[in-house]
């Protein structure tokens, strides 16, 4: 069954004894260029679109969900998966290559507001390039910004490894020096001697409802962190990236989590 379906009354989370509304949105454009047709590419035999839809409805903070395309063939896929609830039409103009996220979340909370009769206090962006995050992760990504009042924020990282910026170089003429002026790396650096430093995973980012559609902000200025693992972490943005998460995730269909390897 489809979360706060509009021919229901809608959900509405507790926490802590507050009432909360909260509205989950998977962007989900027709128009990828990397990897074309990405969002129903089939990844381990199933549409990457649903690993992020299903994690989404299985999730018990989000109280509702949908879907924003402007694509029909995308929409097919999320009803099937979904329900034709979690359906929302994108206008062509906020589905353009240059489309900033912040006009198409504004849409679809105005829209599914209007739809639902309701109005929600967070606003969470999901994506569908990150195909491992689980509903536990939603869950506890939403509970640490429940949690603290003063934070407005929320967004997935994970901690950074081979890609640390005390690794990162640039030439200057004939000679390799430090990118990140603040970093020095000696020849005796370690990795477990490095400062931990995270990077966001593009699975999440869950703000006040006014951060979004006063602010005009996907994020505002007290954001939480929310840490996963590293594998539950591959964003997908090219070819290279979607053969490593077929591979991982037929994986993880035959073995489960590769956690504790």
């Amino acid at each position: 069954m489809v979360k706060g379906a509009a021919s229901k009354e809608p959900a509405t989370l507790l926490h802590d004894g507050t009432a909360f509304r909260i509205v989950g949105i998977i962007p989900a454009r027709g128009g990828s260029k990397e990897v074309p047709r990405k969002n129903i590419k089939l990844l381990a035999g199933q549409p990457l679109l649903t690993y992020m839809l299903s994690s989404a409805l299985g999730s018990r903070y989000l109280t509702r969900v949908v879907v924003s395309s402007d694509d029909d063939e995308i929409l097919r896929v999320a009803a099937e998966y979904g329900g034709e609830d979690v359906c929302l039409k994108r206008p062509r103009e906020l589905a353009e290559d240059d489309s900033p996220d912040v006009p198409m979340l504004q849409h679809a909370v105005r829209e599914i507001e209007q739809r639902d009769g309701v109005t929600f206090d967070y606003v969470v962006q999901l994506h569908a390039t990150t195909p491992f995050m689980t509903s536990a992760d939603i869950d506890g990504a939403m509970k640490t910004l429940l949690d603290d009042p003063e934070a407005d924020s929320g967004v997935s990282v994970f901690q950074v490894n081979s890609y640390h910026p005390i690794k990162l170089k640039k030439i200057v003429g004939n000679r390799l020096e430090q990118y990140v002026e603040q970093c020095e790396e000696k020849t005796t650096s370690r990795r477990q001697d490095f400062l931990p430093v995270y990077k966001r995973n593009g699975g999440l980012y869950a703000s006040k409802r006014s951060v979004v559609m006063t602010l005009g902000r996907v994020w505002g200025d007290r954001v939480l962190p929310y840490v996963m693992p590293d594998h539950r972490s591959l964003e997908i943005d090219s070819p290279t990236d979607f053969l490593l998460a077929d591979l991982l995730m037929r994986h993880i269909k035959a073995n489960g989590d590769p956690g504790a390897l």
